[in-house]
């Protein structure tokens, strides 16, 4: 297995194989706690060589600085239909967050595991946007 791409994005579609992101980030300034982000996505393009096998859990969590879950991990099974003519197929997965409300300043971790491992994780730093001072 080989992840290709994880990004935090503010959106994100896929189309006839197509994994399109717009507006990838990994920093949200703001004048005031707690915030809500109005939308965003992360999405992943996962490439599964036929040597794996054809079925595997995937999951996503997104998690504090104490480790707990600002919001409920999602994930699923995965099933890939190799063709035989190919050794690896590459799988896009978008998982679309609507209204993420964080509390505190500081930094996140949105968590990607695959058969029960992690295998990558991407940091989310949530900063205060200070006034800026006049001249």
């Amino acid at each position: 297995m080989q992840i290709e791409i994880f990004s935090l994005c503010d959106a994100a579609t896929t189309d006839g194989g197509k994994l399109n992101m717009l507006g990838v980030f990994d920093t949200i300034w703001t004048k005031k706690i707690p915030v809500v982000h109005p939308q965003c996505a992360v999405a992943m393009r996962i490439r599964f060589f036929s040597s794996e096998g054809n079925k595997h859990e995937v999951s996503v969590k997104f998690i504090d600085m104490d480790g707990k879950h600002i919001i409920r991990p999602v994930g699923g099974t995965v099933r890939i239909n190799h063709p035989k003519e190919q050794r690896s197929t590459s799988v896009n997965l978008i998982f679309n967050i609507q209204g993420l409300k964080i509390e505190r300043y500081g930094e996140y971790s949105i968590d990607l595991a695959v058969s029960g491992r992690t295998v990558s994780s991407l940091p989310l730093f949530v900063k205060e946007d200070k006034p800026k001072e006049k001249s």
